[in-house]
């Protein structure tokens, strides 16, 4: 079973660096306040020069997004990575890639980055599934502090969802952008996936696709020995009008509820909307019961 290590709580003063694993900049303004909210809180973040820079739709050359997060990781003054953007990118960089060794620094950012944050967890390091540096400024404040307590130490309070029937269950937290961990099934950086709670969430894709995935992990047998499901935003994910299809929802009923675990859905966390901070390879609770998704 999945198990993983947290990096040492931050405290204001500790330098972060910002990285761009993925996509090229293009929302400048909110990159601008989502760096400004980690300032005010008392940390020094350092931005690369070349932060919004392109090569194409990625943030640079694969060699250049590389070499940031490589350095980033290594400098021994840096206590954690903050991600601009997602996009596209990530799975980019995890050609030929190795971790470096060291104390285990924070790495925070969701979609995209889900290729780098499971990648870490299959190496028992646990970051954060949550806001990115382009995001921050659009969560409320609640969100915001969710983020601050779990870096600095603190405990989390529960998420509530709509639960898809009974039970309790208990194992190690994969959160992931759907579309992004369907493309690491089957490779190296796959964390170990028997006994965890899945969470998921995904944008712009139509349901068919939506199923066509979920159908992919079925027959690799990849959602066999989980110990539940934990269901996000599925945002701009309805199908076309007048095009014969079945809803978002009835999608993931079919294809998960047949797994016989505890299914919790509508939990805040995801694109387009508030993005609580999840812990990823940490133990965590789900209760069917209760509606609660609770960590520890």
């Amino acid at each position: 079973m999945l198990s993983c290590r947290l990096p040492s709580a931050l405290k204001p003063g500790d330098r972060l660096r910002v990285v761009a694993p993925s996509g090229a900049l293009r929302e400048l303004d909110a990159f601008t306040a989502g760096v400004e909210i980690w300032r005010s809180r008392g940390y020094v973040v350092e931005l690369p020069p070349d932060y919004d820079q392109g090569w194409g739709y990625l943030a640079g050359t694969d060699d250049q997004r590389r070499q940031g997060l490589l350095e980033a990781l290594a400098d021994p003054h840096c206590r954690g990575v903050l991600c601009t953007r997602g996009g596209f990118g990530g799975t980019r960089l995890l050609e030929e890639w190795q971790w470096p060794l060291g104390e285990p620094k924070w790495l925070i950012g969701f979609s995209d980055i889900t290729s780098l944050l499971w990648s870490w967890a299959g190496q028992g390091v646990a970051g954060v599934h949550g806001p990115l540096l382009t995001t921050l400024a659009a969560e409320p404040d609640w969100s915001r502090q969710r983020l601050f307590d779990w870096v600095e130490g603190n405990a989390l309070s529960p998420l509530t969802g709509q639960s898809w029937g009974t039970g309790r269950a208990r194992g190690p937290l994969l959160p992931a952008n759907l579309t992004v961990a369907t493309h690491l099934l089957g490779t190296i950086h796959e964390p170990p996936l028997r006994g965890a709670i899945l969470a998921l969430e995904d944008v712009t894709e139509a349901p068919y696709r939506l199923d066509r995935m979920l159908t992919h992990w079925r027959m690799m047998g990849k959602l066999q020995g989980l110990a539940g499901v934990a269901l996000g935003r599925f945002s701009r994910c309805d199908p076309l009008e007048n095009v014969p299809s079945f809803t978002v929802v009835e999608v993931l009923k079919d294809r998960l509820r047949d797994l016989g675990i505890p299914i919790l859905a509508e939990l805040p966390f995801g694109h387009d909307g508030v993005n609580g901070a999840l812990p990823v390879g940490v133990m965590a609770t789900l209760d069917c019961d209760r509606g609660t998704l609770s960590i520890p």
